[in-house]
């Protein structure tokens, strides 16, 4: 950061000779932001540079890392000639530095596992992923409720499972109280719920869950830890990748207090292979990201979309990212076309050039830049080159990444699953204790069934329980012992399921 509470990005080049720094100012870095351009244009090396920035500032940073990339954070850069070379064009000197990281991955295999549960994703949520329509959003809604009355926590995706087992089982009680549930509506969220499944989200939803704050901290130095989720599987995944960042976005927004516009960010998301969350999403996801971005703002977050394509982000979400960098795109098809046209008028345009046309032309490293201004107006769009990270370009090796998770400040606290006692293992013991067969209820000595029989055979003169065999009985004997253990199991029968009703019943009156 510099001193004048702002992160230089880099410089454009002034017709004299000169530069003019291009800088992002923080106390508008929560006004979100993209990162556009073609594949090997440069888009990783400028979100690094930011993220470096954003760090030196004391502002923490989480950041979907997708090739790998971004591990460099974590070492120190190299002098290697053409960033020296670029450092000197920007009129400042190079100087290698590493940042303060915490890898972080879904599957657990190169970072601390990232979990939530089922109850704090939600049933909004869950649903609009699910792509479930009304109908069967408002089943899963009364599935939650009955959990919910019932103190059955729904944590993992065995515990929604058995929850809807349990509403399938008792459609006719449940529609009485709650509403009308159908199996087909039933089936369909159960269908939908294996998809999600399919693409490992039985990893994603569990426990510990992961507590937001781990997510906000600064180093001994004051500067914000820089958090690197590895997605090299996960954007492999869409729909557990969609669902993992709209949660990540909708707890924040609902932890955080409103702030405003601080000095500086609470906390910036860089999201990259923003096509990932967009593509094929339905609309009522949409709206959800949209309202999201829209009103995280106020919450002191930042979010910065990192894409190949401007086309690929929504209008009603390109239309709240106010900082922008547009590396080169190729205009070799229509939709190339429209693309540059599309990134060009977005930008606040600059006489001095045609905008269209140097996106066409950029070189490796440079881009078109414009930030927000004091007043919160875009700046005129600037052709500027970017400046070279002080971390490592690329990958760390698989030893210097264990070398840091051993002394990661968040170590041990994620890296077991705990499977607590929870909907699952409720309904489970419930069921089991409704499925007992009848007859080891009637051979209880404290069962009703038992009790009946133990009467009336006493009556008819059947074997008390416990004594040894008794002589063989007669014709007679033997149809009137029969006699008296049906009409045991019947009263048994229905006296137990009156009882049943009325235990149902206030269960679900609750």
């Amino acid at each position: 950061m510099r001193d004048d509470g702002t992160i230089l990005v880099g410089k454009s080049l002034l017709k004299g000779g000169g530069t003019k720094p291009e800088a992002l100012t923080l106390r508008l870095a929560n006004r979100h932001g993209l990162v556009a351009g073609a594949t090997g244009t440069g888009k990783t090396v400028t979100l690094q540079v930011m993220a470096e920035g954003f760090s030196n500032a004391g502002v923490p940073v989480f950041a979907a890392d997708i090739k790998g990339d971004l591990s460099g954070l974590a070492a120190a850069g190299e002098s290697k000639p053409h960033f020296v070379k670029r450092a000197e064009e920007l009129g400042m000197s190079y100087e290698p530095d590493r940042f303060p990281v915490v890898f972080w991955d879904l599957f657990g295999d190169q970072g601390h596992p990232i979990r939530a549960t089922v109850i704090e994703m939600g049933p909004l949520v869950l649903a609009r992923l699910l792509e479930l329509n009304d109908t069967q959003e408002g089943v899963l809604n009364i599935a939650f409720r009955v959990a919910d009355d019932n103190q059955w926590p729904v944590l993992d995706l065995k515990d929604l499972r058995a929850l809807l087992l349990y509403v399938s089982e008792n459609l006719k009680a449940i529609s009485g109280q709650y509403g009308n549930v159908s199996a087909a509506s039933v089936g369909a969220i159960q269908r939908q719920l294996l998809m999600l499944e399919n693409q490992g989200a039985d990893q994603f939803f569990g426990e510990p869950a992961l507590d937001l704050n781990d997510f906000m901290k600064t180093d001994r130095d004051g500067r914000g830890i820089v958090n690197i989720l590895a997605a090299d599987k996960l954007m492999q995944r869409p729909r557990l990748y969609a669902a993992f960042l709209l949660w990540m976005l909708s707890e924040l927004f609902e932890q955080l207090p409103e702030v405003g516009d601080l000095d500086r960010p609470k906390l910036v998301f860089f999201f990259d292979e923003a096509h990932l969350l967009f593509d094929d999403a339905p609309k009522a996801l949409l709206d959800a990201v949209e309202q999201v971005v829209r009103l995280i703002r106020s919450k002191g977050v930042g979010v910065y979309f990192v894409t190949q394509n401007p086309l690929d982000v929504p209008e009603s979400v390109l239309g709240q990212l106010g900082n922008r960098v547009q590396h080169a795109l190729r205009a070799f098809t229509p939709r190339d076309q429209r693309a540059v046209k599309a990134a060009a008028e977005t930008f606040r345009q600059n006489p001095a050039f045609d905008v269209s046309q140097a996106i066409t032309e950029l070189a490796v490293g440079e881009a078109l830049v414009s930030f927000l201004e004091a007043k919160g107006t875009p700046s005129f769009v600037e052709r500027a080159l970017i400046a070279p990270p002080q971390g490592r370009v690329g990958p760390i090796t698989p030893a210097e990444r264990a070398a840091l998770m051993a002394n990661s400040p968040v170590r041990g606290k994620y890296d077991a699953a705990v499977d607590n006692e929870s909907a699952y293992e409720i309904l489970a013991k419930r069921k089991g204790l409704d499925a007992a067969p009848a007859e080891a209820a009637q051979q209880s000595e404290g069962g009703l069934t038992g009790m009946l029989g133990g009467l009336l055979g006493g009556v008819f003169g059947s074997k008390p329980a416990g004594k040894g065999r008794r002589p063989p009985q007669s014709l007679a004997e033997q149809v009137i012992g029969n006699a008296a253990r049906s009409m045991a199991r019947k009263v048994g029968t229905e006296v137990g399921n009156a009882i049943l009703r009325n235990v149902l019943g206030g269960l679900t009156k609750r």
